[in-house]
């Protein structure tokens, strides 16, 4: 089996192509984020007109699975553990941990109340930084991976298929959720006043149970263990290989969530734009963008097998890529504290929607303009601050 190509150095082994992925995923977190103002505003949801829901649609579909390429770059590398669970540990807190502690801090005091979001903090992350959920998912990740660690080493690969193929299957429910939610169920409110659709309850759960069948298998877990399958069994394929899994699954997973995004506005606007509503309409307009659906899923695996046929690692990927990647964590925590001004300034000097200075074209230069202009700012301070001598690793990671 032919491992995927790494180099030495500074003393390390860098798998190239998983920096080439990370670098990739940053930027797709900021088109995400570059995309949001265009369907949630006013009490929660708000879209302007008809073309910025295709362009929101677009654009967020187009990079969705983000996320899930973060924890599957990360389980590649660290699931089997090299480490006793304290020294794993004792890593993660260094990498993981403490730029996290640094960027709520700064996020509790920048915006919002200071004081109500200190004390917020003792629950959960400061919705106004609501990316931040991410760190809490993975340090969840993070505790699993010393557990599996001793199976992940002796697993067969026809085993690890059947728990994949169980994974993959979670990813339909909650499709089936929507499905079969024919009326409209309890809306619950958590801390921050945000309102959530009850879940419609599937194989066990209950009022008193909420731990299915699937529920060990569901969430994030499919993609640890995509990282393992690609580490242990999958080779170095060919590009007609390659193009013949991922373009059909790409095409698969883009059509789920564009498409359900799209019906789900399109009915609330019952043919009539601007359409709004609280935030939980947007929450159901999202229900095909989320990490667990079938489609993130699928367009996920498409990217990771296309990014593994990058090999290159000549000077614009050491003086440039590298340097970026390994500061993508830190720009993911504090992306948004530039984002957002960066992305308010260009709204605001070409304007909004098909009104706007460039009239149709208008929101999706807006969006592609705020990712570019947001990741190259977040970059050249991120690096520049991981390069601070003794405490550069303690704020970017």
């Amino acid at each position: 089996m032919k491992d995927d190509k790494t180099i030495s150095m500074q003393g390390n082994e860098r798998v190239v192509w998983l920096d080439w992925l990370r670098v990739a995923a940053c930027f797709m977190v900021m088109v995400v984020h570059s995309t949001e103002p265009f369907y949630l505003g006013g009490e929660g949801a708000l879209i302007l007109t008809q073309g910025d829901a295709f362009w929101a649609s677009l654009f967020d579909c187009l990079v969705r699975s983000c996320v899930p390429l973060f924890i599957i770059a990360s389980s590649y590398l660290q699931l089997p553990s090299r480490y006793s669970a304290g020294e794993f540990f004792r890593r993660r807190t260094v990498r993981v941990l403490v730029p996290f502690v640094v960027w709520t801090l700064v996020y509790a005091f920048l915006w919002g109340e200071p004081v109500d979001n200190l004390k917020n903090l003792l629950l959960n992350f400061n919705y106004a930084s609501g990316h931040l959920w991410f760190v809490y998912m993975l340090v969840g990740v993070y505790l699993l991976i010393p557990m599996l660690s001793p199976w992940a080493e002796k697993v067969s690969k026809r085993e690890l298929q059947v728990y994949l193929a169980i994974c993959l299957f979670t990813t339909v429910i909650p499709l089936i959720r929507d499905w079969a939610s024919d009326e409209a169920l309890a809306v619950i409110y958590g801390p921050s006043g945000l309102p959530r659709q009850a879940l419609y309850p599937l194989w066990g759960e209950c009022s008193w149970n909420g731990y299915g069948t699937f529920y060990y298998l569901s969430g994030f877990v499919g993609y640890v263990l995509l990282g393992l399958y690609l580490r242990r069994f999958v080779g170095d394929l060919s590009w007609g290989k390659t193009l013949g899994i991922a373009i059909p699954c790409y095409a698969a997973g883009f059509a789920i969530a564009f498409g359900g995004f799209l019906r789900r506005v399109m009915e609330t606007a019952a043919g009539t734009f601007p359409v709004e509503g609280l935030v939980e309409k947007a929450v159901w307009w999202e229900t095909t963008w989320c990490n667990d659906t079938l489609g993130v899923a699928l367009m996920a695996i498409a990217w990771v097998l296309l990014f593994r046929k990058i090999k290159a690692c000549g000077a614009f990927y050491r003086k440039v890529l590298l340097p970026i990647s390994k500061a993508s964590y830190g720009m993911y925590l504090c992306h948004l504290v530039l984002l957002v001004p960066i992305c308010g300034a260009i709204r605001g000097w070409l304007g909004v929607g098909a009104d706007g200075l460039l009239g149709f074209w208008t929101t999706p230069v807006e969006i592609l303009l705020g990712a570019v202009c947001s990741f190259v700012c977040v970059a050249v301070v991120c690096v520049g601050l991981q390069r601070i001598p003794k405490i550069g690793k303690y704020i970017i990671g």
